[in-house]
């Protein structure tokens, strides 16, 4: 039998990632947090709140880099003169869901209580981070989204203008999926690849969906050639593989049979 010490030595042994640094996610979240919050907390003093996620984000970011490159400045400074930008495209994804779910009684609501919309405004942050090639920190925001919402938004997807997820739990939005102006989807929606293969990293893997679309509840949408055409409404439960043409419907039928009479 192994003595406590060489227990602690083997486990030393086999931690082989040496830059493997969990409090980077736990500041990440942090971080991810406090910026929702400076953008849509009336209470957050905005100039203060940004000269701490300027600090918060250095330190997140060295720790993601293992590369000392100069670029962190660059990444920051880009980052901010966006971000007026997001905020815009997040208003728009707000009024969204107050405009089209009857559950929606204010704005305020939205920004407080809907998961769906907490999910969207990390997916807008991430993505932006992604595009000027920030090291693992995007991922890690769309993911503590993902654990806080049940919404799964990979940072590389493509997203239009006023957005609109509603309950959320589920949702799943490959890296590769393109998504248009005015789209709507409900819980469980995956918008996924037909298949998995290492290969097809640098490949178009996931659905496009045109404007104006309206995916309901569990519905299922695979292949990077596959495009939902604008106008569609896609019912739930629906499996699709291939293109829908514009202005279509999409649905199950349902089938019913009465049960036999028993004496």
């Amino acid at each position: 039998m192994s003595t406590k010490e060489e227990i602690i030595q083997k486990i030393i042994g086999n931690k082989n990632r040496p830059h493997l640094n969990f409090s980077l996610k736990h500041k990440t979240e942090k971080f991810t947090n406090n910026l929702f919050y400076t953008l849509f907390d009336a209470q957050a003093c905005v100039a203060s709140n940004i000269k701490q996620l300027e600090d918060d984000f250095k330190e997140i970011y060295k720790l993601a880099c293992l590369i000392k490159d100069g670029s962190c400045e660059t990444i920051w400074n880009s980052f901010l003169m966006k971000l007026p930008t997001i905020l815009e495209s997040l208003n728009l994804d707000a009024q969204e869901l107050v405009n089209n779910d009857p559950a929606s009684n204010t704005i305020e609501e939205v920004y407080l209580a809907y998961p769906g919309f907490y999910a969207i405004a990390i997916y807008r942050f991430s993505h932006e981070l992604l595009l000027l090639k920030t090291p693992l920190i995007p991922r890690l925001m769309s993911e503590y989204a993902h654990s806080k919402t049940g919404t799964d938004i990979h940072p590389g997807a493509t997203i239009g203008k006023s957005f609109f997820i509603d309950h959320a739990t589920g949702t799943v939005i490959g890296e590769t999926c393109v998504i248009k102006d005015y789209v709507k989807i409900y819980q469980g929606v995956t918008l996924g690849a037909l298949q998995v293969s290492k290969e097809l990293r640098n490949t178009k893997r996931h659905p496009t969906v045109e404007n104006n679309v309206t995916i309901y509840a569990n519905a299922t949408i695979l292949g990077g050639e596959t495009v939902i055409g604008k106008n569609c409404i896609i019912g739930g439960n629906v499996w699709i593989t291939k293109s829908v043409p514009e202005n279509s419907l999409v649905y199950h039928s349902t089938e019913m049979k009465l049960k036999p009479k028993f004496n």
